[in-house]
């Protein structure tokens, strides 16, 4: 497997368990896996950008994101191979460049077309089947960060960079 130059990611289903949470006043709670934040700095380290598209608009992917220092942010997103498209266009590569994990209905188009692709262990089978792989991680339980090691096996060592003091410099605005 070829290393990417970009790695883009859906959040409900993949960074969390796909479950909305609403307290009693009507505010939105979402559930993050810290193991997550660790794909994001192993692909900065590897020098590879991430970006998230997603469907939701609200501020506390926002939040996660700006923590994480994500590169691109889409939110409220309707047609996620368009946006992909033109954020290649835009950095001047193809989608053949580009790593993409999904989870349901409204990735599968991208899935289909992004260079590597990957489902959540809990994804629909009908997902699971047009992806190059499948993590064995769920949705929320570390999916991401089980995408992105898989994505830099054999190019770069992850005990390297685990060992690199700008990593646990890093490490700070994690979690």
């Amino acid at each position: 497997m070829k290393l990417p130059k970009l790695i883009l990611t859906d959040i409900d289903g993949v960074w969390t368990d796909g479950g909305m949470y609403y307290d009693q006043t009507g505010n939105e709670l979402k559930r993050f896996h810290t193991y997550d934040s660790a794909g994001v700095l192993f692909a900065h380290m590897a020098g590879i950008p991430v970006g998230i598209i997603t469907g939701e608009n609200t501020a506390i992917v926002q939040r996660r994101a700006e923590k994480l220092k994500v590169d691109y942010l889409f939110q409220g997103v309707k047609d996620k191979l368009a946006v992909a498209e033109s954020l290649c266009s835009n950095l001047q590569i193809s989608l053949d460049d580009v790593a993409y994990i999904g989870d349901d209905i409204n990735d599968i188009a991208l899935l289909k077309l992004a260079g590597i692709s990957a489902a959540p262990g809990n994804a629909p089978i009908y997902v699971q089947k047009i992806v190059n792989f499948t993590t064995k991680k769920q949705g929320g339980e570390g999916a991401f960060r089980e995408f992105v090691e898989k994505l830099l096996e054999g190019h770069i060592s992850l005990e390297a960079l685990c060992d690199n003091t700008q990593l646990r410099k890093q490490i700070d605005y994690q979690g």
